[in-house]
């Protein structure tokens, strides 16, 4: 069960330069994530969703208010928060186990605890058997995995979730949405993730936050009271599904096309 507060944002808002003048992407976010629980962000194209991300990454600084992690602020980015993108970014000229094993290496862990490391996770993510190959050898489906182990092999309390499976066909996605739940069941991280995909976020959260549209502000959150192993046709599931819908096209019928 999720513990006390992990990620504080508080106040958050975050202006870009436009011709001059200060546009705002983000306003006045206020929001805890408990650690060990699992938030999907959902809302509109343009509504800052992966702004906030990379603020609490510390990719990026907020115009006004702070993030705390386990009650520090947040001024850059840091082993505590790994961080998975929708792009795959992976070292072509490394392996799958080469890819995993980098930020060990950048430790200066010994190398039968980087081997042991590597292959606990690689079999975590299902490619033991594919540890010798390159990227270019990987299916996109295979690489985001190598991504997920890579995030995981670093042990950061924190995973910050970038529409990792964006990319992907359906099908893909649907299985490595089954797989990131099973990994969550076994290694119980905090993780914030973005998507576009409602069903993907029913499916995955513990909360599903929802955004206005631009600038972004919180419009709702939805506790998410189902089982940790999901089925996507049950009646609970819809009914989230239809309500975090009407939410969302409330914010999306705004947006000017």
């Amino acid at each position: 069960m999720p513990g006390g507060p992990k990620i504080q944002i508080q106040r958050v808002s975050k202006s870009f330069a436009a011709d001059g003048h200060p546009a705002p992407a983000l306003v006045d976010i206020d929001l805890d994530v408990a650690e060990r629980e699992f938030v999907c962000i959902l809302g509109p194209s343009g509504c800052g969703k992966s702004t906030l991300l990379n603020i609490v990454a510390g990719f990026l600084t907020p115009s006004a208010g702070t993030v705390l992690v386990d009650g520090k602020p947040v001024v850059g980015p840091g082993a505590d928060r790994g961080v998975v993108f929708q792009e795959y970014v992976l070292f072509p000229w490394l392996t799958v186990a080469g890819n995993v094993e980098f930020g060990l290496v950048l430790q200066g862990r010994p190398v039968a605890e980087r081997q042991r490391i590597v292959a606990r996770y690689l079999d975590l993510v299902g490619l033991r058997a594919h540890a010798g190959k390159f990227p270019v050898q990987l299916s996109g489906g295979m690489k985001q995995r190598v991504a997920i182990a890579r995030a995981l092999a670093n042990n950061p309390a924190i995973i910050l979730m970038d529409e990792p499976f964006g990319a992907l066909d359906a099908q893909t996605r649907e299985v490595l949405q089954e797989e990131l739940s099973r990994i969550q069941r076994v290694e119980h991280k905090t993780i914030v993730f973005v998507t576009h995909s409602i069903r993907e976020a029913v499916y995955l959260a513990d909360r599903v936050v929802v955004m206005t549209s631009a600038p972004g502000r919180l419009k709702q959150v939805f506790p998410i009271k189902l089982p940790e192993v999901r089925e996507r046709l049950a009646p609970d599931f819809t009914q989230y599904e239809s309500e975090i819908t009407r939410v969302v096209k409330e914010e999306v019928s705004k947006v000017q096309v």
